[in-house]
């Protein structure tokens, strides 16, 4: 049985062929489209190769493709840098990687040190998007309702998990989609940097399960969500915007932390400081 959630090469060039609109390319067309995005033949010109190799490409067969062509097909099909570092990836795998950190090892000690004393929301995550660490602003914010001494079972909680199958944490998005979006995108390129990790591909094959996961896997889209605006409906405080900025932590391998910031003197920052007293009762 093939595994549908491993990403390859051949799936992703054809879901970014795809997704191209050929206006905006100012490529001629003639009649209707059968299939939305570039034909083959106009990415092949685009990209200078010739159609049967780009053909066998997508089919998995053309062995190992040189970096000037995965160039010339990124450009073709104006990835961004993350979907072209993804492509290389895909074509080209790094080979063995570090094992994923360990939360009850010494080494992690430190970190969860310096989580419990800071003054702002913290979370830990592994690559697999596992809760390693997390404070109690940081509990409150993302998952208010789970225990904080959960962060300590086996297995942990885990944000993918719970943003597609746990419905009080899909209600405390403002816009569920978008953050279900970044979600999968992100964890597409894990799996892509991490092919043989155990844990990830029993994760996948749960949550492609689900009918909204198993949709938005699908489009192929990979993103590094570094930093941003979450937006949040919070049972505790109402309405709550968070800036975040993700750290990633040497020698883990993937694990990074996030910290979550208010802009000061506004409302979202008023929020904050009263869910900072509520976890402090």
């Amino acid at each position: 049985m093939i595994d549908e959630t491993a990403p390859t090469l051949g799936s992703f060039l054809r879901s970014r062929r795809a997704a191209v609109d050929a206006d905006d390319l100012g490529l001629a067309t003639y009649g209707r489209r059968r299939v939305p995005g570039l034909r083959r033949e106009e990415l092949a010109e685009l990209a200078g190769v010739s159609v049967n190799y780009l053909t066998r490409l997508e089919q998995g067969a053309a062995g190992n493709p040189s970096d000037e062509v995965l160039s010339a097909l990124a450009r073709a099909l104006r990835l961004t840098e993350v979907e072209r570092l993804h492509l290389l990836e895909l074509a080209h795998p790094s080979g063995e990687r570090a094992a994923p950190i360990d939360r009850d090892g010494h080494g992690f000690t430190g970190v969860r040190q310096l989580v419990d004393a800071m003054d702002t929301p913290a979370v830990v995550l592994s690559r697999n998007q596992d809760v390693l660490a997390w404070n109690r602003l940081g509990n409150a914010v993302i998952a208010p309702h789970v225990p904080h001494a959960d962060v300590h079972a086996d297995p942990p909680p885990n944000k993918v998990r719970q943003i597609f199958l746990d419905p009080e944490v899909r209600s405390l998005y403002v816009d569920w989609e978008h953050e279900a979006e970044l979600a999968v995108a992100s964890l597409r390129w894990v799996a892509a940097q991490f092919p043989d990790d155990v844990a990830l591909r029993r994760l996948l094959g749960e949550l492609v399960l689900d009918r909204d996961f198993a949709r938005l896997w699908a489009l192929q889209a990979v993103e590094l969500c570094t930093s941003g605006l979450k937006q949040f409906r919070h049972p505790w405080v109402g309405r709550i915007d968070l800036c975040y900025q993700m750290l990633h932590l040497p020698e883990s391998d993937g694990a990074r932390m996030i910290a979550f910031s208010a802009a000061p003197g506004s409302p979202h920052d008023d929020a904050l400081t009263l869910l900072r007293h509520r976890v402090a009762d």
